[in-house]
């Protein structure tokens, strides 16, 4: 797997909620993490706005407590919204926008050790819908990359594992079949993923999570249980002020590592002249958390089901994302599962490194090399349309694809006109589990105009999905008995126009350009998809 294109190089990046990182391959093959400008393995996915300027990284951490009016952080939990949560500066955000600002910090960074590339993975949670991972590639173009290929997490995080543990050997072969269990905790995510590696294959088999559960959480039942105290004692809430609620999260994500180490610790909390002390011992830390250990406990069982195994089939339960490190996490996994955790590869890095090898598969199969390894990989959430049920005249989810299905993949189903002589057809895309669309993400709108004159009532529509692994859509709908059939990749209704994401591209990298519009949002779109001339 060593390097013989020396202009490019294997890059692989792990673009985390709290912390990003980057690997890449060193001449023997080995994913090396490249520190930052700071000396730092591991780099603040904050951005801190000064004027024009955009400071990214530790800088931009500190800042949180002096000037948090100004700083964005965790941009990542908000991918795929129109905008970012607040404003900043006067001007609202795409949250992709604010995500590309730390790539570009990271490659600035990257490119002063191993020289100017262009070509990388960048990671996804598995639990990431469709609009999300598009929102992270529209992220890497804006930060000047040429995104090779969107990872998920765990399965990068086995495939490190499996290089480390030595797996593999220098013919790209395993030594036996093994079944691993990824538990995926990070900042602001959580993920698990249930995969075998079968010889040169890596086959995720189910996965599931939450992308609204991580660290972060666990940091907020601290602010929560300090504020409670202040406000007993002083009738105050320093959570009121942005500056102050800063300064407590930044004691509390302290606090939460030091209870990691310690059996106890003490947090200050300052406000209007007014201070308290709290002492928390473990034991309260592990108690004000127990619901959110709770929740990634049934969604490792209910990932271990749906793969169809039992803890005693699995060879490795394996460690990843820096929230692992906290005791209640190791404790509650050996209890389950009757085995060791393995934290082996570092959690920090493991992501990283295993989107570092996967690139130079990637690079090494464009030179026509055989590759290292294959990976398939698992949807992680249903795809439908939304249909009306003939007998309750009802909306429903009609599934096409269900969730954990291997990719790629091409599903048909046939649905039928409503009425006769009907010109159109309106075909909503949806993402989820529920039966109902409106607890479902829809992802897209195609309409079909101009049909034939005088269809028939009933006349069959054929809907076939085309599902990639690297995340992207397909749609084509065809009509039977004309020569109607259309086909059309998703755009999603809250992305950026090519043009927006180009005047983005331009301004994140520093080129000199005017300021995009102060949105940065296209407006919402119906896809309307003409007969191909």
């Amino acid at each position: 797997m060593s390097m013989t294109e020396e202009t490019t190089p294997a890059v692989g990046i792990d673009l985390g909620t709290t912390y990003s990182a980057v690997a890449y391959l060193d001449e023997t093959g080995r994913p090396i993490t490249l520190v930052n400008a700071e000396g730092d393995l591991v780099t603040p996915s904050v951005v801190l706005f000064e004027g024009n300027q955009a400071v990214v990284g530790k800088e931009a951490l500190k800042a949180i407590a002096t000037e948090a009016e100004h700083v964005a952080q965790c941009a990542k939990r908000e991918l795929g919204e129109r905008t970012f949560h607040k404003n900043l500066q006067g001007r609202k955000y795409p949250p992709e926008a604010l995500q590309a600002f730390v790539l570009n910090k990271l490659r600035q960074d990257a490119t002063r050790q191993i020289g100017d590339f262009r070509k990388v993975v960048i990671t996804v949670p598995a639990y990431f819908d469709e609009v999300r991972r598009k929102a992270t590639q529209d992220a890497g173009y804006m930060a000047g990359f040429e995104v090779l290929d969107i990872i998920n997490e765990p399965t990068a995080a086995a495939i490190a594992h499996g290089f480390l543990k030595g797996f593999l050997n220098r013919k790209g072969e395993s030594n036996a079949p093994r079944k691993l269990l990824v538990y995926d905790l990070g900042g602001g995510t959580f993920d698990v993923t249930v995969m075998e590696i079968r010889g040169r294959e890596f086959l995720a088999l189910a996965t599931d999570g939450d992308v609204q559960l991580g660290g972060q959480d666990w940091d907020q039942r601290l602010i929560d249980y300090v504020a409670e105290e202040f406000i007993r004692t002083y009738q105050l809430d320093p959570r009121e002020d942005p500056n102050t609620a800063g300064r407590l999260w930044r004691e509390c994500e302290d606090a939460k590592r030091t209870l990691s180490a310690r059996g106890k610790v003490s947090i200050s909390c300052d406000y209007k002249s007014q201070a308290v002390r709290v002492e928390v011992t473990r034991e309260k830390f592990e108690e004000i958390t127990q619901d959110l250990l709770n929740r990634t406990q049934f969604t490792t069982k209910q990932t271990l089901q749906a793969a169809g195994l039992s803890w005693s089939d699995l060879d490795y339960v394996l460690l990843v994302g820096g929230s692992t490190r906290m005791p209640m996490v190791a404790k509650m996994l050996r209890t389950m599962s009757g085995k060791e955790p393995d934290a082996s590869v570092a959690v920090d890095e493991a992501v990283a490194h295993g989107a570092a090898l996967h690139a130079g598969i990637l690079l090494a199969k464009s030179r026509g090399e055989i590759p290292l390894v294959n990976i398939t990989n698992v949807n992680s959430h249903s795809l439908g349309v939304v249909a009306t049920d003939t007998r309750t005249e009802r909306k429903r989810n009609a599934i096409l694809i269900p969730r954990n299905t291997t990719l790629p993949v091409t599903a048909k189903r046939v649905f039928r006109t409503q009425k006769a002589g009907q010109k159109s057809i309106l075909v909503r895309i949806v993402e989820g589990e529920s039966a109902s669309p409106e607890d479902c993400s829809q992802i897209g709108k195609c309409v079909v105009r101009d049909l034939p004159p005088d269809l028939p009532a009933q006349t069959p529509i054929d809907v076939r999905f085309q599902y990639q692994e690297n995340g992207r859509l397909t749609v084509q709908v065809s009509v039977a008995n004309t020569s109607r059939e259309l086909k059309h990749e998703i755009t999603r209704e809250n992305s950026l126009t090519a043009e927006q994401l180009e005047a983005w591209r331009l301004y994140v990298t520093g080129q000199p350009v005017s300021d995009p519009e102060p949105s940065g949002i296209a407006d919402d779109l119906t896809i309307v998809i003409e007969e191909d001339e």
